[in-house]
């Protein structure tokens, strides 16, 4: 393992055939009635999402992501009839996600924007109506930003970014599914915890919980925490690159609040990741408070910088090195920047067990998999396809042990 080096690892050696079949392009009509693979001390088996409660131990702690998915897809039509579609992908100016979606009259966004060539120049404009009254959505290019375009958004004063979207912006489900937005998506791709809106994709792990599941949580001890990343787009970025080293990992924000931190601080050796957000999220938290630790404060880890870093001090030091930080500094919340990327080789420092659905092959996400539960991510897969499990998004769940947890 000294001479190990993650950058090489073949991304057709984390394959597997996935028929079109197998993929979800609903969800079902109960959240909690979706299969539950469990896998366990190198065994598997399967049962219902609503029985984890009694499946996860006793006292332990499940950490979730409470980003809110906003409607993210905006359809404009130039003159010509030419359709210009533009993704919104994360804030420019306000750059701070709450500002931005309260902002009134303007906003400027990093966006994907469908079409490009037939917008050279000019102003696009959507109008739309809320209760009889008629308002118009103006998008300008000014700019560029490696992949993404920087548009420039007006609008009517009275309203913010955010009821604009609600109006006029489309349900972001995944390109996968292959068909559109239906009003139900609205609902139905949506945690019911989901409360900071910023996220251009679910955390689908988080779609199978509902009232009932929490509830039967709370009568075995079993207490929750959140932290808040905004999924982007970069979520379903393929893999096209023969090695890993020359996949670019997306950037996110994340953010977690005082209390939460020190719940994870007293719970460490017993948490439940729910969502792979979730656990970059987590994992990330490590290598900050090293950082910090350190005497370093520039809130963002690279995507190689927990392979070209060796961990130094422990998790705990680690998690009291944030806490004492925002504690002396009179802070209650933590933001910071991750880019991480976790591949097999990777040693987990917060993450015991794993909510997650079935990722696509050849993905970022499988190879997370992989680096949690080891070689016998195969078996696994291979255990949901035999057994009529659905995949992706909108498919089933399971829950991992890692494969150095009890």
């Amino acid at each position: 393992m000294a001479d190990f080096d993650p950058k090489k690892i073949k991304i057709e050696d984390y394959s597997y055939d996935l028929p079109q079949g197998r993929i979800a392009k609903f969800p079902l009509d109960q959240r909690d009635h979706s299969k539950l693979l469990v896998y366990r001390n190198k065994k598997i088996t399967h049962t219902f999402f609503y029985n984890l409660p009694q499946i996860l131990p006793e006292n332990s702690l499940l950490v979730l992501n409470n980003t809110k998915v906003v409607y993210a897809r905006l359809i404009f039509h130039k003159p010509t009839g030419a359709r210009i579609e533009i993704f919104i992908l994360n804030p420019i100016d306000p750059n701070e996600y709450t500002e931005a979606f309260s902002a009134k009259g303007h906003a400027t966004w990093a966006c994907i924007v469908g079409n490009l060539r037939k917008w050279k120049t000019g102003v696009l404009e959507k109008k739309f109506t809320i209760s009889d009254k008629e308002y118009t959505l103006k998008a300008r290019r000014i700019g560029q930003q490696e992949d993404s375009q920087i548009i420039q958004f007006t609008w009517d004063n009275e309203l913010t970014f955010s009821e604009v979207l609600d109006h006029v912006g489309l349900v972001p489900i995944p390109p996968y599914l292959n068909r559109q937005a239906t009003e139900t998506d609205k609902n139905t791709y949506q945690t019911i915890y989901s409360k900071f809106e910023g996220s251009v994709a679910a955390p689908t792990a988080g779609l199978h919980f509902t009232e009932k599941v929490f509830d039967d949580l709370k009568q075995k001890n079993i207490q929750t925490a959140e932290i808040t990343l905004h999924v982007g787009a970069g979520t379903f970025k393929p893999v096209k690159t023969p090695t890993i080293g020359d996949h670019p990992m997306h950037t996110e924000y994340f953010t977690i609040d005082l209390q939460n931190l020190k719940k994870i601080r007293e719970n460490l050796g017993n948490i439940t990741a729910v969502g792979t957000t979730t656990t970059r999220t987590l994992e990330s938290l490590y290598w900050l408070g090293q950082k910090l630790y350190n005497g370093q404060t520039d809130w963002f880890i690279s995507q190689w910088e927990p392979y070209q870093t060796k961990a130094k001090i422990t998790t705990e030091q680690a998690l009291d090195t944030l806490i004492n930080w925002l504690q002396t500094n009179k802070l209650t919340r933590l933001e910071a920047w991750t880019q991480i990327i976790i591949v097999p080789g990777y040693k987990f420092k917060i993450v015991n067990r794993l909510i997650t659905n079935f990722h696509q092959p050849r993905s970022t996400l499988l190879l997370l998999i992989a680096a949690f539960v080891g070689d016998d991510w195969r078996k696994i897969y291979q255990y949901a396809l035999k057994n009529d499990f659905r995949f992706l998004s909108y498919g089933d769940s399971s829950i991992l042990w890692g494969k150095d947890s009890k």
